[in-house]
This record gives structure tokens, C-alpha cells and sequence, in this order.
């Protein structure tokens, strides 16, 4: 029985560790929640792009870095990964690719909502 109670304990415990936590967290702004990276860094989507897919080609990606996910990311809920220009995954949050802008030095800084009218920070 206690070898039983054992290996449901490690069971559990593995099942846990299996769920993903959320790629993002979210920071209290004058603007309201947003979405950042987990070192703060404040994340944006892009109106020209369509569920599900990046259309910031090879020289966008250069102001708007792709937020890329690690190697052994995985789709969940409404979280997906998609390709950037250059092959790699990156999230998206309910079909919207998600980016960073290169003009933003340090965590918090916000310089890219609004840019062009089609960026926008992620709530």
C-alpha cells in the first residue's frame, strides 16, 4: 500500500511540472495590466498581422524582436507558437505574435505603444 501512495505522490508531482506556466507576466502600468516578458521587458502586437501568423518580415524584426519561445516550449490554451520571418517560434496570445521594440532600454520603458498607429502594447 505505501509503495502505491509513493508512486501516486510522483505521479502527481510529474503531472504538475508537465503543465507550462504562462510565457508572460503581467506589470501594473499607468496604461493598465500588460503583458511583459519575464525580465519586464514590455511586449506589443502588430495590426498587419493575421491570426495566427508574423507578417514583421526580416527587417522589421530588427525595431521588433520577435519574443521567441525556448526550445521546448508548447502550445497551450490560448497561448500558440508561431514562426517569425526568420523560421524561429515565438508566442502569440490569442493568435497575436507577440514582439518587443529595441528602443525600449529598460524594464517598464513602453516607447513603442502607439508606433505607427499598428503597434500596440499587449493587455
Amino acid at each position: 500500500m505505501r509503495t502505491l501512495f509513493i508512486a501516486m505522490g510522483i505521479l502527481a508531482a510529474s503531472s504538475v511540472a508537465a503543465f507550462a506556466a504562462e510565457p508572460v507576466k503581467m506589470m501594473d502600468t499607468k496604461m493598465g495590466k500588460v503583458m511583459t516578458t519575464p525580465k519586464g521587458m514590455t511586449l506589443y502586437t502588430f495590426d498587419k498581422d493575421t491570426a495566427g501568423k508574423s507578417n514583421c518580415d526580416a527587417k522589421c524584426l530588427k525595431n521588433w524582436p520577435a519574443f521567441h519561445a525556448d526550445a521546448k516550449a508548447k502550445a497551450e490554451g490560448e497561448w500558440t507558437l508561431v514562426k517569425d520571418a526568420d523560421g524561429k517560434d515565438m508566442w502569440a496570445y490569442e493568435g497575436k505574435p507577440l514582439y518587443m521594440f529595441a528602443k525600449d532600454k529598460k524594464a517598464g520603458d513602453m516607447s513603442g505603444d502607439g508606433v505607427g498607429g499598428v503597434w500596440h502594447v499587449a493587455k
